[in-house]
């Protein structure tokens, strides 16, 4: 096995592969091992795409003959399995979808193809994306490469799991409440929530509730996000919400000229946040001060006013179980994980309920919307603590003790709101476990606050850290 490529980022190695230091093949080559040899501990690979190797080496004759590359050639990439694949399964993680091949790919995977990406494999997730652990009853629970007694989050765990082992170097998770970032803090690894309809979902299920859902990237490097969002980003025609023709060029990105001013926050805002958490928010608040930039604790009141986590969950029940309850019709109960279940099992919001929520994510809103009057970025947790052992349901945090839930405080305002936002690796719990920040932008800013992450990642004490399989 080739522990230097699999290690290499995507841009590293589409150098490589454009420089004919390295074939395309051998890339190839290196991954499937890698996946042979450490997918059975951690489950995140469900399914590896046919014909790797054949497109692999058509991706070298393409290079020895000379032909334009995109900038993505010849690099492997995954999939998380919610995404639709052209005739590679799609099963989202249900019985109720075993066997499902889809005919075309979702508008992400065709991009990642167009620009030279060759789809390596699905990752997990749990039952219809639903929960914060990558666990189901088709294809079992996928376990974090720094410590495989503990999850690597969820809904897209299997994807940041198989990126922070070497078995993949890019690829593709979603996020309705937590779940490209969530992942990444607890595996290391680095993604991006972009701006909400910057990226279509077209290919993707579930597509309710739209307006929370996003897909984005997730990788070991800033550099690798901010390519991989270059060639996601802009309207398809087909979604909708969709609806901005903003292109982004990573090669020419907007960034201001001047010190960026930064807040941070822990809290309040996002319930109780673990000491070792806090810290870690601190140091990267230093770091950038000791950049250069005007960086300074700060508080925006309307997180304090209304609870993001609550406001939407008053929101989205509604609008998922009628997909959900479309989706399992006639199906018996030991077909249904026992997430999808539980989700169905919430009560309906009253409809004056739901009308305060959505007054509420207008404040939430407006709350934003000030602060950046006045900042550049915010930094922020990604999570209340490090990754934890499978299956916990409740935990004390500063002798607080809260539900799993809890885990989507910090990260779902983005979602309800719309804003982007960056998860990345600044630390190290006592015990070995990776500690993400959250980099938030204003609405559009992906500019600012992928520079901002590429400043964290440079001064980072972390840095080029991987799990020992």
């Amino acid at each position: 096995m080739n522990t230097e490529l699999i290690y290499t980022d995507a841009i590293g190695l589409a150098e490589l592969v454009r420089n004919r230091e390295v074939s395309p093949v051998e890339v190839m080559q290196a991954h499937l091992d890698r996946i042979e040899a450490v997918n059975p501990q951690v489950n995140a690979i469900v399914t590896l795409a046919d014909h790797t190797l054949a497109s692999a080496r058509a991706a070298e004759a393409a290079v020895l003959r000379g032909d334009v590359l995109g900038p993505l050639h010849g690099v492997p990439f995954t999939v998380k399995d919610s995404i639709d694949t052209a005739n590679v399964l799609t099963q989202r993680g249900s019985p109720v979808f075993k066997g499902r091949m889809p005919d075309a790919d979702a508008t992400s995977v065709a991009r990642m193809k167009k620009a030279g990406g060759i789809l390596l494999g699905k990752t997990n997730l749990p039952e219809f994306s639903y929960w914060i652990e990558s666990d189901n009853l088709l294809t079992g629970r996928t376990n974090n490469p720094w410590n495989l007694a503990r999850t690597p989050g969820g809904s897209s765990g299997g994807e940041s799991a198989a990126i922070a082992a070497g078995m993949s170097p890019l690829g593709l998770g979603t996020d309705l409440a937590i779940s490209v970032r969530g992942p990444a803090a607890q595996t290391g690894i680095v993604s991006l929530k972009a701006t909400h309809g910057r990226v279509p979902m077209t290919g993707i299920w579930p597509r309710v509730p739209r307006r929370f859902w996003h897909v984005g990237p997730m990788a070991r490097s800033i550099r690798d996000l901010a390519l991989a969002f270059s060639q996601l980003a802009g309207l398809d025609g087909l979604d909708g919400y969709a609806s901005s023709a903003i292109p982004f060029d990573v090669r020419a990105a907007a960034v201001p000229a001047r010190p960026l001013r930064i807040g941070w926050l822990v809290e309040p805002g996002f319930g109780p946040i673990d000491s070792e958490v806090a810290n870690t928010v601190a140091a990267a608040a230093e770091a950038l001060k000791g950049l250069g930039h005007v960086v300074e604790p700060v508080r925006i009141p309307a997180l304090e006013r209304d609870f993001a986590l609550d406001v939407f969950n008053r929101l989205h029940v509604m609008e998922m179980k009628p997909a959900f309850e479309e989706a399992i019709a006639g199906r018996s109960d030991d077909e249904i994980y026992k997430m999808a279940r539980y989700m169905l099992s919430l009560p309906d919001t009253s409809i004056e309920d739901y009308v305060e929520a959505e007054q509420a994510a207008e404040r939430l809103k407006d709350g934003y919307a000030e602060y950046f009057q006045q900042y550049d970025a915010l930094l922020t947790p990604v999570l209340p603590l490090p990754a934890y052992p499978h299956g916990q349901a409740e935990f004390v945090i500063n002798g607080q003790t809260v539900s799993a839930t809890r885990m989507q405080a910090a990260t779902v305002p983005l979602n309800v709101t719309g804003l982007p936002g960056v998860s990345m690796r600044f630390g190290t719990s006592k015990d070995g476990m990776p500690i993400n920040v959250q980099i938030v932008g204003s609405w559009y800013a992906e500019s600012t606050i992928l520079h901002v992450a590429s400043l964290l990642e440079q001064a980072s004490p972390v840095s080029g850290l991987h799990p020992v399989l």
